[in-house]
């Protein structure tokens, strides 16, 4: 099995491809659903997006996993508040995730690093190794949803992904601003060029209820998400709006239970996941 350790790779021998590719394929046949959250944009809440829908899935009952492929700036292990190493079973040759509430099972390559702050200095060969990893040799089980927050952009990691899972599906977050969208627009393109299924859109940060006067403030933009998932004919799973709650909490490592409030992102956050679960549910129909 490989270690990471100080941004690099050591340790046995890599199997062989066709021996990782029968890895892969026999792991992935267990999961139902694999969801790709995506965004050509940095800074637009995506890895909070992809940690709440699996927290909501988990919560729901459904058997989920949370695979973050930020391999140079992972954010989920902090956000959940998971400080211990994942357990390397060497002669087995697997991973084993860490499991939080509801059985939620989450691994990011931080769970492997000798050190939290350690970085990560990876070219691509090693990257795409990496995540194959993570989907072969990690001990999953059998899953209802995979949901993988994927960095920025359209590089390895997303391109990975897409080229491994043959039945993946994109779940693209934005915020209304044009900054935004116009890099998302290019994330919509890989999807259509890599004949990636893009569930819906997720249009973050819309907006911000002021505390005191309780009138809306759009701090970004107005619609822009929502403009976008019509244009290209798209679902839009959920306009969720700033919640300075989410953002103490990720801070803190304690992720929120959205299923016991009602104000602020709760409701939009309960609204996409059964959205999701609505269109998965007709895919597999």
């Amino acid at each position: 099995m490989t270690e990471c350790a100080s941004g690099s790779c050591s340790g046995g021998a890599a199997p062989a491809q066709d021996e990782m590719d029968l890895k892969v394929t026999a792991n992935l046949d267990n999961i139902r659903f694999k969801l790709l959250v995506m965004s050509g944009k940095g800074g637009v809440g995506k890895s909070t997006v992809a940690a709440y829908l699996a927290l909501g899935l988990a919560a729901q009952g459904y058997q989920v996993g949370l695979l973050d492929v930020d391999l140079h700036g992972p954010s989920i292990p902090r956000m959940l508040g998971l400080k211990d190493h994942a357990r390397v079973d060497e002669e087995q040759q697997f991973i084993h995730p860490l499991t939080l509430d509801h059985g939620l099972k989450a691994l990011s390559v931080e769970m492997l690093l000798p050190k939290k702050d350690s970085s990560v200095i990876w070219r691509g060969p090693l990257k795409i190794g990496v995540i194959k990893q993570f989907l072969g040799n990690v001990a999953w089980g059998n899953l209802d949803f995979l949901v993988i927050d994927s960095p920025p952009g359209t590089g390895d990691e997303p391109l990975t992904i897409a080229q491994t899972i043959n039945d993946a599906m994109a779940v693209v977050v934005t915020t209304p601003q044009e900054i935004a969208l116009a890099d998302v627009r290019k994330s919509i393109d890989f999807c259509y060029q890599m004949e990636l299924p893009i569930l819906g859109v997720v249009e973050n940060m819309s907006g911000l209820t002021c505390p005191h006067c309780h009138q809306p403030i759009e701090l970004l933009g107005k619609g822009g998400g929502k403009a976008l998932a019509e244009r290209f004919g798209l679902e839009l799973l959920g306009q969720i709006p700033w919640d300075p709650r989410l953002v103490e909490a990720s801070d803190k490592g304690r992720p929120l239970d959205l299923s016991k409030l009602e104000d602020g992102a709760a409701g939009p956050y309960r609204d996409m996941v059964g959205k999701v679960l609505g269109h998965t549910a007709e895919r597999k129909a």
